[in-house]
């Protein structure tokens, strides 16, 4: 493990904060599956040694869209996960690929590069044995991070209130700028039953420099838990939900329903029928708009999203992105637009399509 005392402390992550939006593109996981490099069930990030291509892609392509954070692929790239697929002695290759991969990329497109720590499917609040474990897991992992010059590190989708103060100890030794984001599920509380607003206040008070909420909920059952964690709490606020439509009932994306549909398996949309629920790229610039008014700073989106959804939210909280170039231009279409150029009799046939 890496001697943390000797890396100095990097504020630009945390002056940005000050100054305005820092965006953060998540939910690697949802879309290199759906581009055929990644198992849905086990969702371990093989990829990153199969086809790093997919991944930098990715990456490049998350940045074109306004991105200021590359979040280095090694959600689920720990021991619990790579040894239900037989690919524990992979550990610390698929976790500095992925550090170097994300490295590259941020160097090259002038971001920060984040180290990245998740649950770890082992804690258990009621045995000491586990958070020794989780500890160690963790280690490991922020060592490499901090070897391959992490600018800051994230520790998310963390279920347990107890395993995300772990967390946090571990990221604050380093020295780096830190954030926490926890899931939300049904009932607003942790897995050890810490209201998920009571758990951002002791991770604060522990010294996180961010916490808040990823994954699970949608941005309509996201935002009030949200805006409760931005009134406990002085520190920078998160917010990255799953653009998928969730609401009161079934507030999470692994609760969906769709009656409208019979051949789903298991009858359960999540994770890989999700499709009729997903937000538009307006819902999601409207999340952000909301967010940023409430004063989160932290802005993002988890699972599911894709280049678009994030270019639509840094459009809307005011950036020019590379691929602003080729936001939609709806003058120019050859029944709908209102160009000049277009012949008039196309125009009139638009009620008719």
């Amino acid at each position: 493990m890496s001697d943390f005392a000797t890396h100095s402390k990097d504020r630009d992550f945390l002056s940005m904060l000050d100054h305005g939006p820092v965006i953060c593109a998540e939910g690697y996981l949802f879309e290199l599956e759906r581009r055929g490099y990644l198992q849905a069930g086990a969702f371990v990030p093989e990829v990153v040694l199969e086809n790093p291509e997919a991944v930098i892609r990715l990456h490049e392509d998350f940045v074109h869209a306004g991105t200021d954070i590359v979040e280095a692929f090694t959600y689920y790239a720990h021991r619990e996960k790579l040894k239900i697929i037989g690919r524990e002695g992979d550990l610390e290759r698929i976790n500095r690929q992925a550090l170097q991969i994300a490295r590259d990329v941020s160097d090259r497109n002038g971001c920060l590069m984040a180290g990245n720590i998740c649950n770890t499917n082992v804690f258990e609040a009621d045995d000491p044995a586990t958070h020794a474990t989780v500890r160690a897991m963790f280690e490991e992992q922020i060592g490499w991070a901090v070897d391959e010059g992490a600018d800051l590190l994230i520790a998310e989708t963390v279920d347990w209130c107890g395993e995300a103060e772990i967390a946090l100890d571990v990221m604050k030794q380093t020295g780096l700028p830190t954030v926490v984001t926890l899931s939300v599920h049904r009932e607003e509380k942790m897995f050890d039953g810490v209201d998920v607003v009571e758990s951002c206040r002791r991770l604060e008070a522990a010294g996180a420099d961010v916490v808040g909420l990823n994954c699970q909920r949608g941005p309509k059952t996201m935002m009030p838990v949200a805006r409760r964690v931005r009134e406990a709490v002085a520190c920078h606020v998160a917010a990255l939900p799953v653009p998928y439509r969730t609401f009161e009932a079934e507030p999470t994306f692994q609760s969906l329903t769709d009656s409208a549909c019979s051949c789903i398996p298991q009858n359960r949309p999540f994770p890989t029928a999700l499709d009729p629920f997903t937000c538009n790229r307006y819902e999601c610039a409207e999340f952000a708009r909301e967010a940023y008014d409430a004063g989160i700073h932290y802005i993002g989106l988890c699972c599911g999203a894709a280049p678009h959804h994030i270019r639509a939210v840094a459009e809307e909280l005011g950036r020019l992105t590379p691929g602003s170039r080729y936001s939609p231009d709806m003058s120019k279409h050859m029944f709908f637009g209102t160009d000049a150029a277009i012949a008039e009799r196309y125009k009139s046939r638009r009620t008719n399509l």
